[in-house]
């Protein structure tokens, strides 16, 4: 990254004039304690425009939600436009978890349940958006949302702009140092934080963001893979068997189109 200070600006007019256009009050963003939604919300707090910052722990591991504290309370001291709500949806998922008739598919009803964190995550941003006009900024990075789709659709992929979404994980970490992001998110395992056993993205995937990184340009600029050695290769394997099961989150919506003859 040459110029992260002009990025950094670049990101920032282009949501002051989303949210000029859009006549919107300002931006919610959901923080994790990760380096994505740090991030985000930096860059939003940055248009001097009203920001709220959710916490929302669901069966949280302790350091995430300490993390997220830390940068609300980081941000809150040196922007005067941020506000933070500290939300507990634990109770909330218990209900719906209890409600649910018994399966013999656990290993299904596990993954299913972790989408369901994101999802009431993504319902408690859009209430505090309507609540006060406020668009719901995205945290994905351009790994997550356009090569491997690693995020929940219409959970954390439930959003109505992604600033970050055109910067690879590693851009995300080099935007971080230059706004001073707090050293315990610039340290810490990248993790989703839907799963009990707080497993981190590269425990889930199989491999790292620079792994993925590389994979993703390795394709676009040697699509034909000479060259390689099987190591390389396997890496490979991983990014296209993700990108290609996640086709559905990443391309629009399928439309049946009528004939106009049956019309």
């Amino acid at each position: 990254m040459k110029a992260p200070e002009k990025i950094v600006s670049h990101i920032v007019e282009w949501l002051k004039d989303y949210q000029r256009k859009s006549k919107m009050n300002g931006f919610v963003v959901g923080v994790s304690g990760g380096i994505d939604s740090a991030v985000t919300s930096t860059l939003c707090s940055l248009t001097n425009a009203p920001v709220l910052c959710v916490e929302m722990e669901i069966h949280q591991d302790t350091k995430q939600v300490s993390r997220a504290n830390e940068h609300i309370e980081w941000l809150e001291g040196k922007f005067d436009n941020v506000t933070h709500q500290n939300i507990s949806l634990t109770a909330v998922f218990e209900s719906f978890v209890s409600g649910l008739p018994t399966t013999h598919k656990k290993d299904e009803q596990l993954l299913s349940l972790a989408n369901t964190r994101a999802r009431l995550r993504m319902t408690t941003l859009y209430y505090f958006a309507a609540l006060h006009r406020y668009l719901v900024a995205g945290t994905g990075n351009k790994v997550e949302d356009f090569g491997v789709g690693f995020y929940t659709k219409y959970g954390d992929g439930g959003v109505d702009l992604s600033p970050i979404a055109d910067l690879l994980k590693s851009e995300v970490y080099e935007l971080a140092q230059h706004l001073g992001i707090i050293e315990s998110i610039q340290k810490a395992a990248p993790t989703d934080g839907l799963w009990s056993d707080n497993r981190t993205d590269e425990e889930q995937m199989g491999a790292n963001y620079n792994d993925l990184e590389w994979a993703m340009k390795q394709i676009e600029i040697n699509p034909s893979l000479k060259g390689l050695d099987q190591e390389q290769l396997d890496i490979i394997g991983i990014y296209k068997n993700f990108n290609q099961q996640n086709q559905h989150k990443m391309n629009p919506i399928p439309v049946c189109q009528i004939p106009l003859s049956l019309l």
